[in-house]
């Protein structure tokens, strides 16, 4: 029966072909120059991971202003700091939608998340909610001694293991488990990592666990079927399907989170309480669907970017122990020895910040940042640009530009000491869409970077380099796990950590 099916596809596929290249020669002129596509396909064949490095070597042939196809998507790759400048402040609003992927459908609950929903009234309360009752200085002032409490387990535990000589430790999934519980803590008082994870129902914290495992790698999938709608039909990967039921389990736990507070079942200073609360006097702005998109937004966002951001400064330091040192330096002068660093001290290490800086520069975590969409046609540099393009910012190739840095590839925190450095940062993104979450990452970073620091002395297992490669995913951590040997520091007091 299958051959009688085959003048049908050939039907189909002549006809997706002559609609590509009517709709790509007719429609677009005066595009940024790119590689040349196939049909139906586009440049979607070209496409090697990490994305980031393949869009270099691609600028590097066709400009820092460089068009691809994505099966019929135009995607338009920024690859400067001065044209990244003009497409957030001139062109700001034009590209402050975001494209719509299958993961935004099934998992940002079509869509509707402050990190997905289009640029609008919707958009814009949530961003207000985001800003006031979850991220601002107030707020995250409150969570402090979640954060403190967080970071000092890791500590601890490091320092169980390594109390008399130097120990082994695998730091990879130590900074994990640590983002992931503090960012649980905030915004549901509970704990789902770790030996000490004091969730009473430990099915609970295996589901939870579960569901962060899954949503993690469907993240960083390469999902043809965006681009390519008619595949979608087929569902050949199985992707579609298997987001369906992550879906599914996704807003059950989080339903059952918001109940138990509701409920009365739990009466905790969390970011679920202070929403609910706002619920009760303004129900049309906070509806359940509103708080869960909230706390999958701050869960995705806010602690993998924080855990590699960690991973890499510390396999920087390693491989450059004389930094290192300098930081001890900069601690053991401002703080002493006599106590523990705390979070309000991070103001006064102008090092540390420059080694966190440092680090956001060369491994920023999301290295083509979020993708944009143009919600009309406009002008960028000579070109035209048309609506419904998505535009890409590699921030990665941008930090390491040597017309905006001296010896880009070297790790040298000293760089920002001078003045205005930290502006040619794009860690972050820019314009009305960046990260909201960048003071709660800072102070994260910063704090844990500046305990392990202070706390413990740092070499490498063997005289070799620690491996720098990079993993694949949308956070791009490291290949190989980060492994290092540790010792509790003396004279630092035992008490001061136990």
């Amino acid at each position: 029966m299958f051959p009688l099916y085959l003048p049908l596809i050939s039907i189909l596929f002549l006809i997706i072909t002559l609609k590509f290249f009517i709709h790509t020669t007719r429609t677009f002129k005066n595009l940024p120059p790119g590689p040349q596509c196939l049909p139906i396909i586009g440049n979607l064949h070209q496409l090697k991971q990490p994305l980031h490095r393949t869009f270099h070597n691609l600028s590097q042939k066709h400009g820092k202003l460089f068009s691809l196809w994505f099966g019929s998507h135009l995607v338009v790759v920024v690859s400067s700091l001065e044209i990244a400048q003009e497409c957030f402040t001139k062109n700001d609003i034009i590209l402050a939608n975001r494209p719509h992927f299958l993961t935004g459908k099934y998992i940002g609950y079509n869509n509707t998340t402050v990190a997905q929903s289009p640029y609008g009234d919707h958009w814009r309360n949530l961003r207000r909610i985001l800003s006031i009752e979850v991220l601002s200085s107030h707020r995250l002032n409150s969570f402090q001694e979640i954060r403190t409490d967080e970071i000092m387990r890791l500590i601890q535990k490091l320092a169980q293991m390594s109390c008399n000589s130097f120990f082994e430790v695998e730091l990879k999934s130590m900074f994990s488990e640590m983002t992931f519980n503090t960012i649980m803590r905030m915004v549901s008082g509970k704990r789902y990592y770790g030996d000490d994870c004091d969730v009473s129902d430990v099915e609970e914290a295996r589901l939870f666990r579960g569901i962060i495992k899954e949503i993690v790698s469907i993240g960083g999938a390469n999902n043809v079927g965006d681009f390519l709608g008619f595949l979608r039909w087929f569902d050949f990967d199985g992707l579609e399907n298997r987001l369906k039921k992550i879906s599914k389990k996704t807003d059950s736990f989080l339903q059952g989170l918001i109940d138990e507070h509701r409920f009365g079942k739990r009466n905790t200073n969390t970011m679920i309480d202070h929403l609910l609360t706002q619920q009760q006097s303004q129900p049309e702005y906070y509806t359940d669907q509103i708080i869960k998109g909230l706390i999958v937004v701050m869960l995705l966002a806010g602690t993998d970017t924080s855990s590699v951001t960690l991973e890499w400064a510390m396999s920087n330091l390693l491989n450059h122990p004389e930094i290192l040192k300098k930081a001890r330096n900069e601690l053991d002068t401002h703080i002493g020895q006599d106590r523990l660093v705390d979070e309000p001290d991070i103001l006064k290490l102008s090092y540390l910040q420059s080694i966190v800086n440092e680090t956001l520069r060369l491994h920023p975590a999301a290295p083509l940042l979020v993708p944009h969409l143009s919600s009309k046609d406009f002008t960028l540099e000579k070109y035209n640009i048309p609506q419904n393009t998505i535009l890409m910012v590699n921030a990665w190739v941008i930090h390491r530009d040597p017309n905006l840095w001296s010896d880009p590839t070297c790790f040298k925190p000293e760089r920002f000491s001078k003045e205005g450095e930290t502006n040619k940062l794009l860690s972050f993104g820019l314009g009305r869409r960046a990260c909201p979450g960048e003071n709660l990452a800072q102070r994260t970073v910063s704090f844990t970077l500046g305990l392990l620091i202070q706390c413990f002395e740092w070499k490498r297992i063997g005289e070799e380099k620690i491996d720098m490669t990079e993993a694949k995913g949308l956070t791009v951590g490291k290949k190989i796990p980060l492994k290092a040997m540790c010792k509790l520091r003396h004279p630092l007091r035992i008490e001061d950590v136990f």
